[in-house]
Formats: structure tokens, C-alpha cells, sequence
């Protein structure tokens, strides 16, 4: 096998911790010797050993002189867990094959020049632009702070989220809702509008086998939310949060005693300020979104700046009704040449329906 072959392996293996190493990224590691593997491992859950500590606890026999390949940089400082430099430095690893340097300022660079300097061969880019694209969110959010946010929503052939009556369940089948019931493991947080939780009174939990639950945010500017709503009967057994710019503390104490956490945030243009929102989540170790609201909340993300992915899931029906919801509401841009641009646009089959996903763009008056 190739280099490019077994980090493909390790691209496999980190896979596997997706949804449960948040905020740390996914990594996955192969250990090879004589041409044959001797150990395997990933990044299980945040807090545990890293891939590369659990490779080498895997190993069949003795590592030293064996190449290790590795997704991501080993650390070199101290966090949850020792520096993952000094276990492979302990086991006798000659060579380490690296996909992408990792972001963070602890590390960037730093893990690789350690091993360099104490003479083991290392080689870094094997596979780079896939290890980097596997930690897109990772990569934002240790380098800006803040969530990834991405905006995922069901629409018809004719852009619509609901009829004209405003029934929505369910534009698209079965193979779809399942995917993103993985979606909501995979994020750390979701995100909608008090508008969503009044008409709909949902759970937005995980119902996938085994999935993890995010953390549940309402932007709800006047503090709207019904006490009895299913998100605050449960917010003891799912954490919740509510941004909200009342300051009336009399008014939170019904949520508190309930278990939600409130954040009182500034006003924005539209309602609760999403640049301090997205400010205050990342302190809190969010470091990923998954926003289901309407197009109120969809336009007010939009104009605030904070989404970086969409995910369009388009099904093959027509509603029609000049009344009936689109996904992004409020004004809109004025001129096509105003338009949010996305990138790298990439089209896949779910099931009966068509998931269109795209990367956010500046839009023009930013780029000046």
C-alpha cells in the first residue's frame, strides 16, 4: 500500500468519532511496519486519548522503526491528555507521515518541528486538502472563535418549506429526515427562532440510534417562549439555551428553574444581535450549528454574517401560493449583484430527494 492508501485508512478510522470529539477535531491514525498494519486508532470522545496514544495501545507488536500516519498533527502540549509527541517518541516511531498541520497556536507547526528535531522523518501534506476538508468545522473554530454554523433546510422544486396553509410535515421522505437526524448528532448546537417553537413546539432532539443530542438554542428577542414548551419541560435531560434580549429577571426565573440557561444578549438588526450570539456559544465550546429555523432566523444569519455552509434539501413536489414560507424571508437583497454567493457546490440523491450543498462566499460589499 501506498502512503496515500493507509492515511486514506486513517481518513476512515477518524470518521468514526464524528459527533463525539467536539470541540477537538476528528483524527484517525494507522501504524505500519514491514509493510503491514500493527496498530489502528481514532479520536473516541472529547477528553480521551488521542488517535495516535490509542494506535499505539492497539499495536499487535513492538512499534519501534514502524511509520505512523496520522490525519492531523500530534500535539505537543499539555490539554486533556499528555502530548501525543511524547508517546510516539517513546515508542521508537522512526517516520511520521502527517495529512494537514494543525491550526491551533498550541500546535501549528510546532508538533512536526519537535519530532524533526529529534531526528525522526517526517513528511506532512499526504493527502492534505481531504484531512483539512474532514476538520472544515475544527479549522473555523479554533481560528476564529466561533461556531460553524450551517443552514439546513427542505424546500419543493418551487422553494417552498410549507404550503400556503403552512402545514410542513414532510416535504421530503424518509432516506432524508434519517440523514439529518445524523446531522444533529454531528453538530454541537441547534439553532431556531421563537417563531418555530410557537408553531411547532418541537423536541429538536436526535433520534438516531445511539446519536448524541446538541445543545438546543431559541433566539427569541422578547422572551416568548411558552414555559410549557417540550424545550424547557426537558432541559434538564437536553441543555438548552435561550438568547434573548429581555432583562427582566422576574421573567427568566421560570426558565432557570426549569434547567434552560439564558443569555441576554444586544439587539440586533433583526431581532437578538447573532454576532455577540455565535460570541458567547463559542466561549461556551459550541463549535458547531446546526440552524433549522424559518426564514426569519434564515434571513437574520444571512444579513449577520454567521453562516458558513448550506444544506438545501430539495424535494421533487410543487406547492405553489404566493403566501406560502420560503427558506430565507425578510427583505431580501435588492439587485442579483447584492446576492449571498456560495461555492463548491456539490449535488447527491437522498432517498427520493436531492441534497444541494454549498460554502459561503463574502458577499460583494464585504470583499471591497
Amino acid at each position: 500500500m501506498t502512503d496515500e492508501e493507509y492515511m486514506r485508512k486513517a481518513l476512515e478510522l477518524a470518521e468514526r468519532g464524528r459527533g463525539w470529539t467536539a470541540p477537538n477535531p476528528v483524527v484517525g491514525a494507522v501504524i505500519v511496519k514491514d509493510g503491514h498494519i500493527i496498530g489502528q486508532g481514532y479520536h473516541r470522545r472529547y477528553g480521551e486519548l488521542h488517535a495516535e496514544r490509542n494506535a499505539l495501545a492497539d499495536c499487535r507488536e513492538d512499534p519501534a522503526g514502524a511509520t505512523i500516519y496520522v490525519t492531523l498533527e500530534p500535539c505537543c502540549h499539555y490539554g486533556k491528555t499528555p502530548p501525543c509527541t511524547e508517546a510516539i517518541l517513546a515508542a521508537g516511531i522512526r517516520r511520521v507521515v502527517i495529512g494537514a498541520t494543525d491550526p491551533n497556536p498550541l500546535v501549528a507547526g510546532k508538533g512536526a518541528a519537535l519530532l524533526r528535531e529529534r531526528g525522526l522523518c517526517v513528511e506532512t501534506g499526504i493527502l492534505g486538502p481531504e484531512c483539512e476538508e474532514q476538520n472544515r468545522i475544527f479549522f473555523h473554530y479554533i481560528k476564529t472563535g466561533r461556531p460553524y454554523v450551517t443552514f439546513k433546510y427542505a424546500m419543493t422544486l418551487d422553494g417552498k418549506i410549507a404550503t400556503a396553509s403552512g402545514a410542513s410535515q414532510w416535504i421530503t421522505g424518509e432516506a432524508a429526515r434519517e440523514e439529518v437526524q445524523r446531522l444533529r448528532h454531528e453538530r454541537r448546537g441547534i439553532m431556531v427562532g421563537v417563531g418555530t417553537v410557537l408553531a411547532d413546539d418541537p423536541r429538536l432532539n436526535c433520534r438516531m440510534e445511539g446519536g448524541r443530542d446538541p445543545v438546543r438554542i431559541v433566539c427569541d428577542t422578547g422572551l416568548r417562549t411558552p414555559p410549557g414548551a417540550q424545550i424547557v419541560k426537558t432541559a434538564r435531560r437536553q441543555p438548552t439555551m435561550i438568547a434573548t434580549a429581555c432583562e427582566d429577571t422576574e421573567r427568566h426565573e421560570v426558565y432557570r428553574s426549569a434547567g434552560c440557561e439564558l443569555l441576554v444578549l444586544p439587539r440586533g438588526e433583526d431581532g437578538i444581535d447573532l454576532q455577540a450570539l455565535a460570541e458567547a456559544l463559542g466561549k461556551r465550546g459550541i463549535d458547531s450549528v446546526l440552524l433549522e429555523g424559518g426564514g426569519t432566523l434564515g434571513a437574520a444569519a444571512f444579513r449577520a454574517g454567521i453562516v458558513q455552509e448550506v444544506q438545501a434539501y430539495v424535494a421533487p413536489k410543487i406547492f405553489g401560493g404566493a403566501g406560502a414560507k420560503t427558506p430565507v424571508e425578510g427583505a431580501g437583497v435588492l439587485t442579483p449583484q447584492e446576492a449571498y454567493r456560495l461555492s463548491d457546490l456539490r449535488v447527491r440523491p437522498v432517498g427520493e430527494d436531492l441534497l444541494i450543498t454549498g460554502y459561503m462566499l463574502m458577499p460583494p460589499q464585504a470583499a471591497e
